[in-house]
Formats: structure tokens, sequence, C-alpha cells
């Protein structure tokens, strides 16, 4: 039954990565005739009314955060707009393989960020991952090099960004329902998206765009619910690298939708951050099951009279 439920877990993580990736697709092909802003309002009004709907089908859209909560979704939602305007604006010029390999490097920045802000312990071993991973990112952007992009610093900023929304939502309450923040999300950046487009002139949208961008929060609204159903069926340890499938179906898109093919050094630097990330989530896991392991002998322990 194990095997059974990891196997889900790890079939509906590849899912909720394909999601995402289609996502970035869509929104890459709106972007030939949109402006960026323009279609970011689209899209998260879109995916506010999806995560609405399933929410209310849940019973959850009338849950009240408490003020501690209301602080840490201002957090994620601001992190939220960060990493879409900052991803979305490099993905809008550089090959869509080259911006996600760069945006693997989530999982050793929220590492080494929990360790410099949130006063968790990092051993030598997580810190040198941490720096062969960022060296990766380096070999991904080549500074200096023949297919540098400043844009690549968009990526890296997104990365920033998605930290900042990933560590806030480690602090949310334990019943705060994930979908309903998900859609408050959603509504705060459609909403701050939607108030940059009043600034720019509105540009006529065609029905392919308006399917597009239907598209892209379809797309969007599928990775955010496999996603917390992954997590919630099998072994965080088994399901979670199942997030790195993202690259395949980057390469995939890119090639067939774009015409990208990844060149040699996208791939090394890709697999550098990429196995790095998996070292270290396996060396934090390790560290959990010992300390649970102490936890459990020290209190079967006599206590001294």
């Amino acid at each position: 039954m194990v095997f059974s439920d990891n196997l889900r877990g790890a079939f509906f993580m590849a899912v909720a990565m394909a999601g995402f990736c289609l996502n970035d697709t869509m929104m890459k092909l709106v972007f030939a005739d949109l402006d960026l802003f323009q279609a970011i309002f689209m899209r998260g009004l879109l995916l506010t009314i999806l995560t609405a709907a399933l929410a209310m089908k849940r019973g959850e859209l009338a849950y009240r955060f408490s003020r501690k909560d209301s602080r840490i979704l201002i957090q994620r939602v601001a992190g939220e707009i960060g990493s879409a305007v900052c991803f979305l604006t490099a993905l809008y010029h550089m090959p869509i393989a080259n911006a996600t390999a760069i945006i693997q490097a989530i999982p050793l920045a929220i590492t080494l960020a929990a360790a410099l802000f949130c006063g968790e312990r990092v051993g030598w071993r997580r810190y040198s991952a941490i720096a062969v991973g960022f060296a990766g990112v380096l070999i991904i952007v080549r500074p200096g090099g023949e297919g540098f992009t400043l844009y690549s610093f968009w990526a890296m900023a997104a990365v920033g960004f998605m930290v900042l929304r990933d560590l806030s939502t480690r602090y949310f309450s334990p019943g705060v329902p994930s979908v309903l923040v998900a859609c408050a999300t959603a509504l705060g950046t459609a909403l701050f998206a939607g108030s940059v487009t009043l600034t720019r002139e509105w540009q006529p949208m065609e029905p392919h765009h308006l399917g597009l961008l239907v598209a892209s929060a379809s797309f969007l609204f599928v990775g955010y619910v496999f996603s917390i159903m992954a997590m919630r069926i099998g072994d965080v340890a088994v399901v979670s690298p199942f997030r790195y499938t993202i690259m395949i179906w980057a390469i995939i898109m890119g090639i067939v939708v774009f015409g990208e093919f990844p060149d040699e050094w996208t791939l090394i630097g890709a697999a550098v951050v990429i196995g790095m990330g998996i070292y270290t989530f396996y060396r934090e896991r390790a560290l959990m099951k010992r300390a649970q392991a102490h936890a459990i002998a020290a209190a079967a322990r006599p206590t001294a009279e």
C-alpha cells in the first residue's frame, strides 16, 4: 500500500510539473502579442475564479485568517507578485529551458535563506552542496559568455522572490486551507497587475489570446491541485524529487513549440543544480529522521529518580 501511495504521489507530482510548464508555454506564446502585466492580470483573474470555486466546493471560502496569518499572506502575495513579474520577464526573452533551469536552484536557496534568516542549522555538507549548486547556475547563465543575456538575472531575482513566497508559507497556522491561500495569492497578483495595466495602453485581445490565457490558468490550476495531492498522498522523500521532471517538460516544450534547443552547458548546469538539490533534500530528511530517533530514544529512557 505504501509503495502504491508513493507511486501515485510521484505520478501526481510529475503531472503538476507538466501543468506548471504548460502554463509557462502558454504565457510565452501570449507575450508575442500582449503586454506582460495585461497577461498576468487576465491569468490571475481566471485562476482566482478556478481556485475560489474549488475552495467553495471544499467549504473553505468562508475561512477567516488570523492577524498573524494575514501578515504571512501579505508576504506570500508579495513574493508571488515579484516572482511572476521577474520570471515571466525572463521567460519572454530567454529559452524556456534556460529560464526553468535557473529556478531549479529554489530548494538550495530556501535552505540557505532558512539558515541565514530563520536560524535553522545547516552543516558543511549542505553548505557545500549549495555552493556547488549555485556554481551550476553560473554555468547556465555564463556571465560574459557568448550565450549570456542580462535577462538571466531576472530569472535569478525570481528565485529570490520564490524563496520569500515559500518560506512565508512554512509559517501559516496548520489549519489554513492551502487552496484558499492559492486563491488569495492569485487575486492579489491579479489586482497588482491590473493596477499596473491601468497605466498602460490596453492591447486588443483576439479569441486565440483568450484561449491561451484560459489554458494557462487551467494548467496552473492543475499544477497547484496535483502538487497538493502529491504531497498529501506519498512520502515526501519519494515524491519531492519528481519536481525536477519540469526540466524534461521545459526541454520538450522548448524544442516542439519554440524550436529552442538547449546547449550542452545549459544541460550540464541544470544537472549540477538538480543533483545538488536532490542531495540537499535527502540530507535534510536524514537529519530529520536522526533527530526523531533521538527524541524517541530519549522519551523511552527511564526517568532517573
